[in-house]
Order: structure tokens, then C-alpha cells, then sequence
């Protein structure tokens, strides 16, 4: 009892500070003629790209699959590569590929090949990659003969171009959340998840032929016309299969000349798509911190749409910050699930006997009920969605959200997909998904070794952290 006055202040200067933010993001938006995207009036994102039929999507889930195929077409261009990240390492492992470098001078034997990075943190230590090792990158890789390296330093100050593309001949796109890059930890892991130090790495990513292959390419080209100062091939591929599928991005305004009032459809996509939910919405993500996006899972779940509504995250055990912040906000959810059981919040372990160690969840991904599906590189804070570069791409195909989600929870449950076939998601979560992950979180309380790789995150309570969230956001995310 001595403690609920503490948290009532708690709650009160959490959410005073969240609606401070939202509206701050709500006049700076509308100022530049984007205050639709808190209101969107239609399924797809309007004032960007528009949505491309005859479309291909592959998803490629984790590193050791994302990364052969993106080596596999980048090997096999026969006019360029174009390759945009946050940060680039040039030994980078490609596995049976060999390492990036090796990559990329193989392919400038054949084709134009195009490297743009971030220009790095201009902060001193201890943020990275820092301008010194952007540089450097830049000018090893600038020696292969056939490449060309540029780096972007038009960022928004504490921002950064977060996006991860890569583009061959202008017919083939990757979209996803990976970097060739081992700061933090390496991205080539499989999706069975052997334990790795000094932890393990789930990522996703879309692979791209047909029309919307020209919006990402001419993405980049925007980026490296201002940087570079020439406007690189674009292309216009046939259709290539029968997705419709839309290119959404986050890009600050006043950042590139060609794009003056930026491009916000990222957020528009994520808030129009919660707001249609009915019975699922299933987020991989590495960040939780975004007011706008917490506030309408909020209301999901103090009115759910049905009986069958359910919330299910992924998230990392920790963020790169160290300390589990993202709780300020899973706090709000728990207390507007009010001990209901539609929300359960998750992350994953790697196993082998009683070795265990972190999965870093670094995916950008969302499905909801099973007819809405996107992945790239946005995460779910203020970075993401108003404040870096950022690329995803969005389709409303239900057969390919269904296979995703399907394949996901089979990877996370170690599972076959067969056993969860013909099953609602509910039914799943209630019996499966939620039972698992609380057993194993006991499991690796009570210092038992772990039978399962997916655990209920601890400390999920109403009570728990409920400024940190939000106060976190305002001095660290923007």
C-alpha cells in the first residue's frame, strides 16, 4: 500500500509525458502536410509509392538464408549492385561465399557496383559505427575496381539512414532488417539457433522481383544522386508474380533536396493496420517504445474487437541500450490486458544441453490476422518512424501473411508447421504459445535449463517501470 502513491505518480507522469510526445509529433507533421498518417483514410499509405501488383515476395527468415541469397544475386549481376546500410564491414562472412569484399570485386568484374552506408555517429564513443570507421570502410572498399562507395551524412542530428537494401540489374530487391555488419554480434544464424556467443541473431527480410523492384530501386537513387552526385539506373521490371505489394519508408523532412516533406508511410501503414485488427496482431520487433503505435494495442485490448483477439510480441531480452526499457511500455499493455490473457510478450534463448544463450531479436516484421504483412528495417520507436531512413515493404496478401506467420511460429515453438495447421491463432496462443513461454521463464528463474527457445519475458507487470518507457523516448529516441 505505501507504494501505490509512488506508482500513481508514476503512471501519471509516464502518460502526461506520452501525450506531450504525441503531440509534438502531431503539429511537426502537420506542419509539412503529414498529419494523415495519424488518421490514415485507407488500407494502403497514401503520398508515397503506391501500392505495385504482379509482384514476388519471398521471405527469408534469419541470417544463413537472407545472406546465401543475397550473395547468390549479387554473384550473378550482369549490369549492377546496389547496396545501401547503416553500417558495412568489408570482412563481413558470407560463408561459402567468402567475405563481402570478396562479394563485391567478383561482381565488379562484371557490373557497376554501387556501396552506400551511413557516414556514421559524428558523437564521440561510445556510439558506432563512428564517422572514423565509416570512412574507412569506404575507402577499402572504394579500391576494388567496379565499385563505387558513398556515404550519407544528411542525417537528422542524433538520427541516422537505418535502411538495408540491396538491388541487382534492377530486377531482384532485398528489403529487410539485415546488415553485413558483426557490430553487437554476427548476423549469420541459422533458424535453428545453436548457441552463439556472445549471442544469437533472428532477422527477416523480403526478396523482390516485378514492379515494386523499380520503387526500391529508385529509393536508392534519391539517396545517391544527393550524395554522389549522379543518378543511377533505375529500371522497369515485367510483373513477376501475382502479390500486390507497396513500398513504405520513413524519410525526415528537409533531409535530401528531391524529397523536401520527407515520406512518413511507414507509420501510416503499421497505425492503419492495427486499427483494422480483429483477432491477431503478431510483432517481431527490436524496439517496443513508439506511444502511437502502444496507445492503439492499448485499446485493442481494454476493447477487444473479439473473443478472440490476441497480442503477441517478440522482442529481445534486452535492447542495444543495455537496459530493458521497452518494460515502460509493455507496462501499458499489461495493465490494459488486466490480467485477460490476449497479451503476451516474448523473447527467445538458444539451447543445447544446459548451455543457453541470448537470441537477439532484430526483426522489423508485424502480421495482423493473418491479411497483413510487412518486414524491412523500421522499428517500432520514435527513430524509425519519424527521425531515420528507413525502408519496409507492405503486402495484404493473406496467403503469404498466413505462411509467414505460420513458419515464425514453428521456428519459435520448435515445432513442425504441420502440427499448428487448421488450428486458429487463439487456440495456439492459449495452448501452446503462452504454456510454453511461461514454463520456460520459470525454468531460467528457478536456474533449470531451458527445454524450449522461447520464453515469456520477465517482469511484465502493470507496475513495473512505467515512466522509464516514455522518459526514455523523449532523451534517447526523439
Amino acid at each position: 500500500m505505501k507504494a501505490e502513491p509512488l506508482y500513481r505518480l508514476d503512471r501519471a507522469l509516464g502518460e502526461a509525458l506520452e501525450r506531450s510526445l504525441r503531440a509534438h509529433h502531431r503539429r511537426r507533421l502537420r506542419k509539412i502536410g503529414w498529419d494523415h498518417v495519424f488518421d490514415p483514410p485507407e488500407e494502403w499509405a497514401t503520398g508515397g509509392s503506391p501500392p505495385r501488383a504482379g509482384t514476388s515476395l519471398e521471405v527469408l527468415v534469419d541470417g544463413e538464408e537472407a545472406f546465401g541469397a543475397m550473395a547468390d544475386a549479387i554473384a550473378g549481376a550482369r549490369d549492377h549492385v546496389h547496396v545501401a546500410g547503416w553500417h558495412i564491414e568489408p570482412d563481413f562472412d558470407l560463408a561459402e561465399h567468402g567475405t563481402l569484399e570478396e562479394t563485391l570485386a567478383e561482381a565488379g568484374r562484371n557490373a557497376d557496383v554501387r556501396v552506400l552506408s551511413w557516414a556514421g555517429a559524428p558523437l564521440p564513443p561510445p556510439f558506432r559505427p563512428r564517422r572514423a570507421e565509416a570512412a574507412a570502410v569506404a575507402e577499402r572498399l572504394g579500391r576494388l575496381n567496379g565499385v563505387r562507395v558513398a556515404l550519407d551524412s544528411k542525417e537528422r542530428l542524433l538520427h541516422c539512414h537505418h535502411e538495408k537494401l540491396v538491388i541487382v540489374d534492377g530486377t531482384t530487391a532485398f528489403v529487410g532488417g539485415f546488415d553485413f555488419s558483426t557490430l553487437g554480434a554476427s548476423r549469420l544464424d541459422g533458424s535453428h539457433h545453436p548457441p552463439k556467443e556472445p549471442m544469437g541473431w533472428h532477422d527477416a527480410a523480403f526478396r523482390i522481383e516485378g514492379p515494386l523492384v523499380r520503387d526500391v530501386a529508385a529509393h536508392f537513387a534519391l539517396r545517391w544522386a544527393e550524395n554522389a552526385g549522379e543518378y543511377p539506373p533505375v529500371g522497369s521490371p515485367p510483373p513477376s508474380g501475382d502479390v500486390e505489394a507497396q513500398l513504405v519508408r520513413t524519410v525526415p523532412e528537409n533531409v535530401y533536396d528531391g524529397l523536401p516533406r520527407g515520406d512518413f508511410t511507414l507509420l501510416a501503414s503499421y497505425v492503419a493496420a492495427l486499427r483494422e485488427a480483429r483477432e491477431l496482431v503478431y510483432l517481431e520487433n527490436q524496439f517496443l517504445w513508439s506511444s502511437e503505435v502502444v496507445r492503439i494495442l492499448a485499446e485493442k485490448l481494454r476493447n477487444p474487437p473479439s473473443d478472440d483477439f490476441r497480442l503477441v510480441l517478440v522482442l529481445p531480452s534486452k535492447p542495444t541500450t543495455g537496459k530493458d526499457d521497452t518494460l515502460g511500455q509493455l507496462a501499458v499493455l499489461a495493465e490494459a490486458d488486466d490480467g485477460a490473457g490476449r497479451f503476451v510478450a516474448s523473447t527467445l534463448h538458444s539451447r543445447d544441453g544446459d548451455r543457453t544463450t541470448p537470441v537477439y531479436v532484430h526483426a522489423k516484421g508485424g502480421i495482423v490476422d493473418d491479411r497483413w504483412l510487412t518486414s524491412g528495417s523500421g522499428n517500432l520507436n520514435n527513430h524509425s518512424l519519424f527521425n531515420d531512413s528507413e525502408v519496409n515493404v507492405v503486402t495484404r496478401d493473406e496467403g503469404l501473411a498466413r505462411e509467414t506467420r505460420l513458419r515464425l511460429w514453428a521456428e519459435h515453438l520448435e515445432v513442425e508447421v504441420e502440427s499448428l495447421e487448421g488450428r486458429a491463432p487463439a487456440e495456439i496462443v492459449d495452448d501452446v504459445w503462452i504454456p510454453t513461454a511461461l514454463e520456460q521463464l520459470e525454468r531460467r528463474e528457478a536456474g533449470e535449463p531451458p527445454t524450449h527457445r522461447l520464453a515469456r519475458l520477465p517482469h511484465v507487470s502493470k507496475r513495473s517501470k512505467r515512466l522509464l518507457g516514455p522518459l526514455q523516448t523523449f532523451l534517447v529516441d526523439g
